[in-house]
């Protein structure tokens, strides 16, 4: 389809993010991509480029203030407007058990994970409040980790956790300015993060056990599918993992 709307997408240069992007792009939205590292989210770009693109690249750490005021900033000056927010960027911080990681590492992943997509959804729901017409989407990438953990994960999975309890609240405020907010919780899409968990991931038996993936392609087609739903309809939560990966009845 084609559309003139804006996106902004966090965690843009890899993957996940980087094919969330290029899905937008391709369907014609305008999107302002966001990442700590400048070289990959031109490299996001570069592999899709399609005629006509409307793109912006934002160095942004979404867990300051500062610059995620200043990604919001640049895409009001842009294009005046931002139709829609993908939360997706995110660490997976320490692997340990409670009592072994360090209080640096926790802040760090909290930073990310959490303080990141609430600074994001803050300054988005601004604009969309303000806008004509007004109103917007807000995605916010939960994984499954959102549901049951895996072991020595207790800094993802409480930010994932919470991220839940984010995506309600901003459901909830939302309604009366027509911000629609929804939550994709993935299991095991092949990306970057993932490569570890192909090999061979750590059991609640505390057994090792390779896990299947699945192409992070039809996580993109899953968030363009939320994305492009008029406002009075919502997707509030939508997991997607690959069919034979131990989640349902994990432990």
């Amino acid at each position: 389809m084609t559309t003139s709307r804006v996106a902004v997408v966090t965690g843009a240069g890899s993957g996940v993010g980087r094919r969330v992007t290029q899905a937008l792009l391709t369907a014609g939205y305008r999107v302002a991509l966001a990442g700590r590292r400048p070289e990959k989210l031109h490299e996001t770009l570069a592999e899709v480029a399609p005629a006509g693109t409307s793109a912006l690249v934002v160095p942004t750490d979404v867990g300051a203030p500062d610059s995620v005021a200043e990604l919001f900033d640049s895409v009001r000056r842009e294009w005046g407007r931002v139709d829609l927010l993908v939360n997706n960027a995110g660490v997976f911080g320490p692997s340990a058990a409670v009592d072994e990681i360090s209080y640096l590492d926790w802040q760090h992943t909290v930073a990310t994970n959490l303080t990141g997509a609430m600074l994001c959804a803050q300054q988005a729901v601004r604009m969309m409040k303000g806008q004509r017409p007004r109103g917007g989407r807000i995605i916010n990438n939960g994984s499954i980790s959102a549901h049951s953990p895996r072991p020595n994960s207790v800094a993802y999975t409480a930010t994932k956790h919470a991220m839940t309890g984010l995506t309600k609240s901003i459901s909830l405020d939302g309604r009366a300015h027509d911000i629609a907010c929804g939550q994709i919780d993935i299991g095991n899409a092949a990306t970057e993060m993932t490569e570890g968990i192909a090999r061979g991931a750590r059991q609640a038996d505390n057994s090792l056990a390779a896990e299947p993936t699945f192409d992070a392609e039809h996580v993109a087609r899953a968030v363009l599918y939320m994305a492009d739903l008029p406002l009075d309809a919502n997707v509030q939560f939508l997991t997607i993992t690959a069919t034979k990966m131990p989640f349902i009845g994990r432990g």
